[in-house]
């Protein structure tokens, strides 16, 4: 399932150019995920339990201040220990796409200090929201 955020660009997320400034973008996705993560997960506590690993953003054209953004989120992939969230952010009007990213989430064990196999449970809530085309 992709699920859908939508946001409207502050002017503070602005650079010089006129236009979102790239850095306005990974804080876009992070809300979609933390979004994501709140509809899918009935214990809040749970998405504590992962962290970010890595993340990239193909920046495809531009968005401006007032314009509204959805921010399409899904599943891509599933691992032992992480799994792949993909988004495409588009412009909500004309639904030209903006940018592309993916993010590798990692489950993590704060006590221990490392990743952990990801709780069967979890993962059969993960399983439900895989896109794998």
């Amino acid at each position: 399932m992709k699920y859908v955020t939508e946001t409207t660009v502050r002017f503070c997320e602005t650079d010089a150019a006129g236009h979102v400034n790239n850095t306005s973008y990974f804080i876009y996705l992070e809300e979609a995920r933390g979004k994501f993560f709140q509809h899918i997960l009935k214990d809040h506590q749970t998405f504590g339990q992962f962290i970010i690993a890595s993340t990239q953003c193909d920046f495809l054209s531009q968005a401006y201040f007032n314009q509204e953004l959805e921010i399409f989120t899904w599943i891509s992939s599933i691992g032992t220990k992480s799994f792949r969230f993909n988004h495409s952010i588009q412009a909500k009007e004309t639904g030209d796409i903006i940018a592309k990213a993916e993010a590798a989430i990692v489950h993590f064990n704060y006590e221990e200090q490392r990743s952990e196999a990801i709780a069967a449970e979890i993962r059969e809530v993960l399983e439900e929201q895989l896109v794998t085309n």
